[in-house]
């Protein structure tokens, strides 16, 4: 007999999971560079386009296909006898179809910006059908961890960990991207291009993670269903909750600064650490096990980046790998039957631990072992022409992810590493002697002399100033004027700011380029003007510069020099 309410609780968890797919799209594209989102959005696409038909060819026979210690068994095309109790097989099957597709998604953020499509898409249709179904069998489908109580109830382990570890190895072998690591090994920040992607990202998988760990109950019909569920809601999000407020006070001690990507992978540290044990602990465990996962990010994303030197961009090996196995460790502390701070002594802790090694053991070897093979076949890593220049035009045929869009807003007010003081805030007082005391330059003698009377005005400057400075030439007569958007630096390289813990060595801040031709102003006014507009009284206010101007031709009508300066037609 059949369930209804069972069979809806369990369909609506399985679309909440995959609605996961978006949250990791977003969450990946956002933390990388613009030049590779259209390859990312593919990647995720093709993790749950390859993983479906391949679970249903013979991953699910494997997890769910019998009761062998180590391997269900072969069932092609799921033909065998099931029996899910209140759930028809296909349901079930779906249920398990979109975990699997998770833990193959988690390796795309780790590899991102250097992997060659078509290995990708090789990689993501072997871990669906032999790597996660056969960890997932000794867990889920009555293997031999099964058999000694390893409790993982929605997946710290058996799905997350197992995606965080074969992220682990594949950014090994690859190695990291250009840029990554200078000449002394120091790791550079590259920076995400669109953290509120990656924030909206971050809140999709919290929502869908409701799905992920409460309809693991497979059931609601009884009121223990209903108590178990209300429980395992409960602790997902105070997990969650309490690792992002860990993250974000730990960052703030330790750079300084609250760190937001990495608050944003603090939710989901908490959320991963907390699936395990969701159903086991209570409100004040699930309270511990995100403190700890939070904390256990922050170190898990310093290690990787600067002693064992794997670029991981998005910082799932930590989230996913570290905390995974974490939170499936601390089921064995904080489980209220055979956890240790409930008196169940070492036992079930255990358990735990053998589980997680041995599941770790498992996907370091057969990862690596398929990495290798693909990396031989077709090649894992891009050309670093290709790297550079980036995989959505090379592997895509795509110009640019956002046609059609600006992604550096001109009236952001960006003022980047813009923060050494010259020690007088007032233009009038700040003289030239005592900027040049502060900021020594060479200069340069002109040379020959200007035949027109017509100048270009060159002038770059901070994009907060841009609406005064171009109020204040409009009010002496400048009205005509071409601005760009560019990126570039004078004295103010960077003065220690951190992106994930990594100091930023920024070369180039984003600046705005205004330039204009005069001839019937005033030179030293305009240069006069520009200075009060632009002038804080900090390094990085910008400069101005001056150039001959030969010969202006206004292409309509045909009038040169100072006529087709005039604004009249």
């Amino acid at each position: 007999m059949y369930s209804s309410v069972d069979v809806m609780w369990t369909l609506i968890g399985a679309a909440l999971v995959f609605f996961m797919q978006a949250g990791f799209a977003l969450c990946e594209s956002g933390m990388t560079r613009a030049k590779n989102t259209g390859n990312i959005i593919m990647k995720n696409l093709m993790d749950f386009s390859i993983g479906t038909p391949a679970y249903w060819f013979v991953g699910f026979g494997i997890m769910f296909g019998g009761s062998g210690a180590l391997i269900g068994g072969f069932d092609p095309f799921i033909r065998g006898d099931y029996d899910f109790g209140s759930l028809p097989v296909l349901c079930y099957v779906i249920f398990q179809t979109v975990f699997c597709a998770t833990a193959a998604t988690i390796v795309s953020g780790s590899m991102a910006e250097r992997t060659n499509f078509k290995a990708y898409c090789l990689y993501s249709a072997m871990i669906s059908l032999v790597v996660y179904p056969i960890s997932g069998h000794w867990i889920w489908g009555g293997g031999w961890l099964s058999s000694l109580g390893f409790h993982d109830f929605a997946g710290s382990t058996a799905v997350h960990m197992v995606g965080g570890v074969a992220a682990c190895v594949g950014a090994k072998i690859l190695g990291p991207r250009i840029g990554k690591y200078g000449k002394d090994g120091k790791a550079r920040a590259i920076l995400g291009h669109n953290l509120t992607a990656a924030a909206l990202g971050v809140f999709i998988l919290w929502f869908c993670w409701f799905g992920f760990n409460g309809a693991s109950t497979v059931a609601m019909s009884t009121d223990a269903d209903m108590l178990s569920a209300s429980r395992i809601f409960m602790n997902t999000n105070m997990s969650a909750a309490v690792a992002t407020c860990t993250v974000m006070i730990f960052t703030w001690l330790r750079y300084k600064k609250p760190d937001v990507s990495m608050s944003l992978n603090g939710a989901l540290a908490g959320l991963v650490a907390i699936t395990a044990g969701c159903d086991m602990v209570t409100t004040t465990g699930a309270f511990f096990i995100g403190l700890f996962a939070g904390i256990a990010l922050v170190l898990a994303v310093e290690f990787f980046d600067n002693v064992v030197k794997i670029d991981d961009p998005v910082g799932a090996i930590s989230v996913h790998g570290v905390c995974g196995a974490f939170g499936t460790i601390l089921t064995g502390v904080f489980a209220e039957e055979g956890g240790i701070l409930y008196g169940g002594g070492f036992h079930f802790f255990g358990v735990q631990v053998l589980g997680v090694v041995s599941v770790i053991a498992w996907v370091a070897i057969t990862m690596t072992i398929i990495f290798t093979v693909i990396d031989k076949l077709v090649g894992l890593r891009v050309p670093a022409e290709v790297e550079i220049e980036g995989l959505d035009y090379h592997e895509h045929g795509l110009v640019s992810a956002y046609a059609g869009f600006n992604i550096t807003d001109m009236s952001t007010g960006m003022e980047v590493n813009e923060n050494t003081d010259l020690g007088e805030d007032n233009y009038v007082k700040a003289t030239d002697q005592q900027i040049n005391a502060a900021v020594p330059v060479t200069r340069t003698e002109a040379v020959g002399g200007n035949q027109t009377g017509m100048y270009k005005v060159s002038i770059i400057a901070k994009h907060s100033r841009y609406e005064l400075l171009k109020s204040e030439l409009n009010k002496i007569g400048i009205t005509g004027m071409t601005v760009t958007q560019v990126m570039g630096c004078g004295i103010q390289k960077g003065a220690g700011e951190k992106y994930r813990g990594v100091e930023m060595d920024i070369n180039v801040l984003p600046k705005m380029k205004l330039e204009i031709i005069i001839g019937n102003v005033p030179l030293d006014k305009v240069i006069e003007t520009a200075k009060k507009a632009l002038y804080t009284g900090h390094i990085g206010d910008g400069k101005i510069f001056v150039y001959d101007v030969q010969k202006v031709v206004k292409v309509r009508t045909g009038e040169e020099d100072f006529a087709a300066l005039k604004d009249v037609e």
